[in-house]
């Protein structure tokens, strides 16, 4: 089987190419992403400015550099355009490089890398539209399960998949009835039985405590006010991209400082 570690010229290519592909799909995401928070269909029609609707000619497209080259603003009418693309396309090629380098040329890489741009993609509906879709939910399970012969996917990945929904719904139920209002959202609920597919038991649980952590934190910055909506899809999904990037080393060094 093909490896990007055959030599240093191979793993260097493969990483710019991973990279500039990745560019690419952030572009894609980011566009899909605003397309579903909005009621479009992200799979028919061409790309037009948000401000004056003009449709984007391909060197208008490319990723980071248009952005970079027209110093953030629309050629045709000169409106300011949010750093957002910019922003989008920068992360995701680096999460696509570090996905490659994490699990080599395989097919574990093809199925996290499938769920990483699920995960992407939802946190940006969520961000814009305070709702999960059911899309980016499906695709990674239907992953996980075409991809189970060739990956070291376990019984107890499932397992855990069910006691994190199932657990997660109790909890929800249980403080939607104590304070009269729904505190956790049913795509949020979903994608914790997504993350347990994903990372397992043990893992899962880091994931679920470092989503809580950085909830609260991103409702800090933000300043959330008491009683407004709180998009929570993309701290659980930071969570779970996380571990499944470093999850090994991390919950390595946590078993080492209890000397297991």
């Amino acid at each position: 089987m093909f490896s990007i570690y055959l030599s240093k010229p191979v793993l260097w290519y493969s990483c710019f190419v991973a990279g500039l592909l990745g560019a690419a799909m952030g572009s894609f995401l980011n566009c899909a992403a605003y397309r579903i928070a909005h009621g479009q269909s992200f799979l028919t029609g061409r790309s037009r400015c948000p401000s004056c609707g003009h449709t984007l000619a391909p060197a208008d497209l490319v990723p980071v550099l248009s952005w970079l080259f027209r110093r953030g603003r629309c050629r045709y009418c000169g409106t300011r355009i949010s750093p957002r693309y910019f922003l989008t396309e920068c992360a995701f090629a680096a999460l696509s490089v570090l996905c490659l380098l994490r699990f080599d040329c395989t097919a574990l890489c093809l199925r996290n890398y499938v769920f990483l741009c699920c995960l992407f993609c939802l946190s940006l509906v969520d961000l814009d539209s305070y709702t999960i879709p059911d899309g980016c939910l499906i695709l990674p399970a239907l992953a996980w399960l075409v991809t189970y012969p060739w990956t070291p996917a376990r019984f107890s990945d499932l397992a855990a998949a069910l006691l994190y929904g199932g657990a997660m719904l109790a909890l929800s139920l249980v403080m939607d009835r104590i304070l009269q209002k729904e505190t956790l959202g049913g795509g949020d609920i979903k994608l914790f039985a997504v993350m347990g597919l994903y990372l397992g038991p043990f893992a899962s649980l880091f994931a679920l405590t470092l989503s809580c952590v950085l909830g609260l934190l991103f409702a800090a910055a933000t300043r959330q006010s008491k009683g407004t909506p709180f998009p929570f899809g993309p701290a659980i999904s930071a969570a779970c991209a996380v571990m499944l990037l470093f999850g090994q080393r991390f919950t390595a060094w946590y078993l080492s400082l209890l000397g297991l």
